[in-house]
This record gives C-alpha cells, structure tokens and sequence, in this order.
C-alpha cells in the first residue's frame, strides 16, 4: 500500500514574493573585460538576459534564482557572500524560504541558513526551520537537522508536534530506528503533545523495520493516553503486522478496526489482500476482494494487480489473466507494476502467445515494467517455444521503450539463433555486440554465457571470418573471459584462414593466461605453418605442443621432419627425430635414416652417433652397414671411421663387407695409421678373416715410415705376437690418428 509522506501531508503553502527586474542593455559591456570587471550584480544580471538562439531576450530571471545558480557554480567563500549580499538590499522571510526551495543540494541551503542568520541579515521564522530540517531529514543529514530543531527555543521560534513528525519519519527512512524512538519518547520530555500525527508516523517507522511487539505497546500506551486511532493508523498496523507476517496480529487488529465503528476503505481492503497473498491464501483474499466490491467500494489497479501477484504465486496464472481483462474492461489500465507481475507468471507457465500480446500492449502505451529481469525470462520463454521471432520482438521492445540491453539479452538469441542454424542472424546480432561494445558496458548485471558466445566464435572460425570472431573474443577477454573452447577455436580458425602468426599470438596468450590447449589446435597451426613453407615456426609450436604434454600423432612428426630435411634444416629435425623418438614413436624409420645420413655426410658426427644410440636404447633399429657403406663411398672417412668405433664398442651386428668398405677407403685415403688402428679392433673381435688389401695397408705403413705398426700387423697376421704387441700397436695407432 501506498502511504502519502509526512512532507507532503504537512507542506506549508507561502506565497513568494515577488522581486523588480533588473535590465542592463548587453551593449553597455563592450568586451569580456568590461564584464568581469563590472560588480557582481551587473554579471549576474547580464549573464541571465543573454540573447537566446533564436535571437529573442530572455525573461530576467527571479532573484532567488540567481543566488540558487551561483551557490551551484562557485564554492561557498566570502566573495560568494558579498556577491549575494551586492544582489539583495534586503531579505525577507519569502525570499530565504525560496532560497532554500530552489537549492540544488543540502549543503548549499545549510551553508545559505547559517549564513544569513550569522550575519545578521535575518532572524528564521517557523516556515524556513520547517524547510530546512525536511531538506537535511532527505539528505539524511539527521545531526544537523536535530541540531537546528532543538535550537529553535533559543532562537525564540516555538517548536511543535510537525517538526517532530519530519524528524521522525527522517530518521526511519535512513534506518536508525532507535534514534526515532529516542525522539519520540523525548517529545514527551520536551512537553510536546503527542496526537495521533506523530504516532502515525512512529507506528510507521518501527514496523517498516519488525517492531511489531514494540508497535502493540505502543498502541496500547495511545490508547491509554485517551487518543483514538484512526483508519490511517489501523492501515499503517495492517501493514506492518502483514509485513512482519503476523497474520493472526492482523486479523485480530482488523477485528478490532470494525468494532470501533471505522469501516475498512480500498487502502484497507488492499492491505489485507496483500497480507493474504503473502500466506498464498487466495481464497480469503478472493473474499475480501468480492466483499470491498460489494461495499461499492471500486478496486483500483492496486487491487487488481495484488490479486494477480497472489494468483501468479499459487500458479493460478488463468485467474491472474480473468483479472486482467476484467480489469480492462472497468476501464483501469494496468501499470508497470500489474505487467511486471503478471508477465513472469505466463512465462513460467508456457503461455507465450499471451505474454507477446501483452509485451505488444505495453510497447504500444509505452509503459516500461518496474523489473527489468523480465525481458531476459521473456527471451527465455520463447526461445524455448520455438518461436524466435517472437523472441527477437522482445529485444525490439526493450529498445522501444529505452531499456538497456545487456549482453546477455544478446546471448541468449545468439545461442538460440545458433542452435536454429540460423547463423546469418546471429551475426547480424553479433555485429550490433561488437560495434556498440555492449560486452564492455559496467553497468552489465546480465554477462554473455559460454553457450552463446562459443557457437558463434566456432561459427565464424569455421567460415572465415576468425578476424571477427577475435575482436568479439577480445572484448569478452577485457571482462576476464579465457575460456579454453573458445581460445582454440580462435586458433583453428587462423590456421585454416592460413594466418598462423595471428594464432601464435593467441597461442601465446593462452601460455601467459594459464589457458589449456587443445592437441588439434596445436596440430591445425602446424599444418598451416607447414602449408605455407615455414618448418621451423611449425617445429617451435611443436615443441610447445610437447612441453603442454601433449603427445603429437606420428604423422605430425612425419611432416614436420619432411619440411625441415627438404629445407636443409638437417639438425633441427634430427631434434624433431630425437623428440619423436623419446616420446616412443617408432615409425618413419626411412626418414630417420635420411636424418641421420644427412648428419653423418654433413660432418655433425657426434650429434649423428647420440641419435643413433639414443634408437638403439628405444628399441629402434638401424642399418650400420648401410650407412658405412654410404660414407666410404662418398669419401667420408672420418665419419665412417667414427660409426664404425662406435659400432664395434657396441658389440653392434655389421657384415664383414661393410668392414671392408671402410678399410679400404681409409686405405684409399691415405690414412694407414687409422685403417692400422679400426683392423686391430676388428680382428680382436674376430669379425675380419682375409682382406684382400691387407699387404698393401703393411706396404704403405713400411713407406711411411710406421715400420713398427707393419710389423706387429704382420704378426698379427701369420698368428704370431699378435697378443704381445696388439695393446700397444693399438695406443700408437690411437695417437697417431
């Protein structure tokens, strides 16, 4: 129910005064300087008659005007003071009291109260003590509101019940209910009578905040006191009981209401429904409301709209529609409140037909509902029905009548729209998202939900469009959005759109934000960095790849390997090969053997033989013999030597041709002293019998002058010495070479 405030019931009526108008010809000022040296009155003057637009004189603008805007315009100091005291020969009570009326914030009218009373200018009467204190009781600047009430004494100004009644109703609008007691009670203390006026007003405040044992005593002390309550007292007791659901209190109270003799009026008969639709007892507030039309007594659109709140709570939206058309039909026109309450309730019961007509009707009246939550249950609702035009007429509407929308209005069509297939109007919405940055707005208290924005971003990553689908994403990502599906799918989308920089990027971003990535993802950009001819890009997001945990397909290695041996990159994908083989993949041996060759041909011999081992320790095989049989061809001695130290300190399985092969090329090299030193090791295997260019290696160490290594070899040959003179032939041999 609706209460009239105390303000308004006790207003006190002044007819101001009326002030000569003072005209300054413009021309008089010829320059800005002539105006700002002219006194303050003449500037104020000028500055109120200024020409308009359209060239016409302005009405000179009341005194009490003028002093309101230059207290709004400049800090109160003691220029401002003497600029007032220039403009005004003399107050009067009229003019203050407008003063006060027209100020644009308490402070100005306290700062003018105190100042012209301090200055000797005038003495308050009644009427401006009574207007400040009910500007500062608005203000909630309840300190020096009690200050100047309880003053007024000194000042020879009578105080009375009114200013008590303001304080009291001040001091419960901002909550301190036990200072609105004191102050009752001290009514009382300072011989203020007390009628039914300030006890209204104290029943009021008490039971908005549940005193309703303290309202009971109360009301029995004004009884005892010989004051008769009123209906507007028993109204107030209605309510708060209801408010503090104390049903049987209200009944009992309500009882006794009729025993008095008062008869209950529409504020009682609404306060009763509404008390029984808080019980969800609609069959005693259906009475009531028979019974008050009845007693001639019309509902009004308070009426009506409680009773359908009532129905909507209890599920009985038929009935709450049977009212609203009955109401129509009384000629009462439903209001913000009755469509906020009854809108829900068609939601929640699936009656979306009539819940669009109703939405029609108030953009038709231009009637916007008190709660704005319901234009996201609206788009719900019919969403849900399948009706999306329908759902898109709701955020029409809510742009019709100037309601804010928030991203998630946009959301939930967006989704629905996607899960429709209709994608091309989804867009469209998006576009309007992004353009009005309607994401980024503060004021938001409904965000775009995942289930939105995901299909949308996948969407336009699927279709070319990732560029969109990253500024959208951007915006979401100012509000703290990282969402993984979404980063991903933004990679996906550049991959496939052959931009991997810019999903590098994001890429990045996802390692500084802690985002998870997906492997696809990983493997899409390296399939765009491979398609557009950079390995070695696609070899760092591989690694990346790996350091996520991630374990690559082998194809992934494959093509990786490929697009760096191709590019000449022949150690960086023997890192690729080592990371492969570590991870256990076992596959694409072929071109593990190109790696290695390559390797082995392009004199990287050691970092050769640590792939070779780190196969051998994985489980992988590799064609010894081949690869010696390739570097003697080639003349690659020296790495064919070092493969074949390393295979024979291994125990490794290698034909006696290959050990042949490299014998020979060492011998053809002219490098006796190694071919000396490899045969010594492979005989003490036994893995050579008769080389055929034996005698010529025992010859060519003769000529050269390594007599002592011939002749240990000869030995060694016809099975003589061999064991005597091979450890140290084979030290000498190992520092000749």
């Amino acid at each position: 129910m609706a209460f009239l405030s105390v303000s308004k019931r006790y207003h006190v009526n002044l007819k101001p005064k009326v002030y000569p108008r003072i005209s300054i010809p413009l021309h008089f000022f010829t320059t800005t300087q002539d105006l700002n040296d002219a006194p303050p009155q003449q500037q104020e003057q000028v500055a109120s008659t200024r020409r308009n637009p359209r060239g016409k004189t302005r009405t000179p603008e009341k005194i009490e005007d003028i002093i309101c805007r230059m207290m709004e315009n400049r800090a109160w100091t003691t220029r401002l003071q003497n600029s007032i005291r220039a403009l005004v020969p003399e107050f009067d009570h009229s003019l203050v009291y407008n003063v006060l009326h027209g100020a644009k914030n308490s402070e100005h009218a306290l700062q003018f109260f105190r100042w012209v009373e301090r200055a000797g200018l005038i003495r308050h009467d009644r009427e401006a003590h009574m207007k400040i204190i009910q500007i500062l009781g608005r203000a909630s600047k309840l300190n020096h509101a009690r200050c100047i009430l309880l003053d007024m004494p000194k000042k020879g100004v009578e105080w009375d019940e009114d200013f008590f009644v303001v304080l009291i109703d001040s001091y419960g609008k901002a909550g301190i209910v036990q200072e609105a007691v004191k102050f009752f009670q001290k009514m009382e203390e300072l011989g203020v009578d007390r009628t039914i006026k300030s006890y209204d007003a104290f029943f009021k405040v008490i039971l908005r905040r549940g005193r309703y044992m303290m309202a009971k005593r109360y009301f029995n002390k004004m009884l005892c006191e010989g004051i008769e309550p009123t209906r507007h007292t028993y109204n107030i007791m209605l309510w708060g009981f209801f408010l503090s659901l104390r049903l049987d209190t209200a009944n009992r109270f309500y009882e006794d209401m009729k025993t008095r003799g008062i008869s209950p009026d529409v504020v009682t008969y609404n306060t009763m429904i509404n008390g029984y639709t808080r019980f969800k007892r609609m069959e005693e507030a259906e009475n009531l409301f028979v019974e008050m039309k009845a007693k001639n007594l019309a509902p009004t659109v308070i009426s009506y709209t409680t009773m359908i709140k009532g129905y909507v709570a209890v599920e009985q939206v038929d009935d709450g529609l049977r009212l609203f058309d009955e109401m129509k039909s009384f000629g009462i026109k439903p209001n913000a409140t009755t469509y906020s309450t009854l809108l829900p309730g068609l939601c929640d019961a699936g009656k979306t037909n009539e819940a669009k007509t109703i939405l029609k009707e108030m953009v038709e009246r231009y009637v916007a509902p008190k709660d704005n939550s319901i234009f996201i249950k609206l788009l719900t609702s019919q969403c849900r029905s399948g009706d999306l035009n329908a759902a898109a007429d709701v955020l029409k509407a809510m742009i019709r009548l100037s309601i804010p929308t928030e991203a998630g209005h946009y959301g939930v069509l967006i989704e629905n729209f996607c899960k429709a297939n209709e994608f091309d109007r989804a867009v469209k919405l998006l576009d309007k998202l992004v353009e009005k940055e309607i994401v980024l707005r503060p004021e938001n208290s409904l965000e775009i939900e995942a289930n939105a924005y995901n299909p949308m971003i996948q969407y336009l990553c699927h279709h070319g469009q990732t560029g969109k689908a990253e500024v959208f994403f951007r915006q979401l990502m100012k509000k703290g959005v990282l969402d993984p599906i979404a980063f991903n799918n933004l990679i996906r989308g550049h991959a496939k759109d052959g931009n991997p920089s810019l999903a590098f990027e994001i890429l990045k971003i996802m390692g500084r934000r802690g985002v998870p990535k997906d492997a696809d993802a990983y493997k899409l950009l390296i399939e765009s960095y491979l398609r557009k001819g950079e390995p070695a890009d696609a070899k760092t997001t591989l690694d990346s790849m790996i350091e996520d945990g991630h374990l690559p397909e082998s194809d992934i290695f494959k093509s990786v390997m490929e697009s760096l041996f191709e590019d000449g990159r022949i150690q960086t994908a023997s890192r690729v090969m080592k990371s492969m083989v570590e991870k256990g993949v076992k596959e694409h041996m072929d071109l593990v053997f190109k790696i290695v060759e390559a390797l082995l041909m392009r004199g990287h011999v050691e970092e050769a033989l640590g792939r070779i081992e780190l196969l051998m320790q994985n489980g992988g095989a590799t064609n010894l013999d081949s690869l010696l049989s390739i570097l003697s061809e080639k003349g690659k001695t020296i790495a064919a030597l070092k493969l074949l130290d390393f295979g024979l300190e291994r125990d490794c399985n290698i034909d006696v041709s290959s050990y042949e092969k490299v014998l020979d090329a060492l011998l053809s090299a002219g490098k006796t002293l190694n071919a000396y030193s490899v045969l010594c090791k492979i005989m003490e295997k036994g893995g050579i019998g008769n080389w055929s260019s034996l005698e010529d290696l025992i010859k060519s160490l003769n000529q050269e002058g390594n007599t002592k290594q011939a002749d240990i070899l000869s030995r060694m040959v016809k099975g003589g010495g061999a064991a005597s003179g091979s450890k140290k032939g084979k030290k000498q041999a190992a520092v000749a070479s």
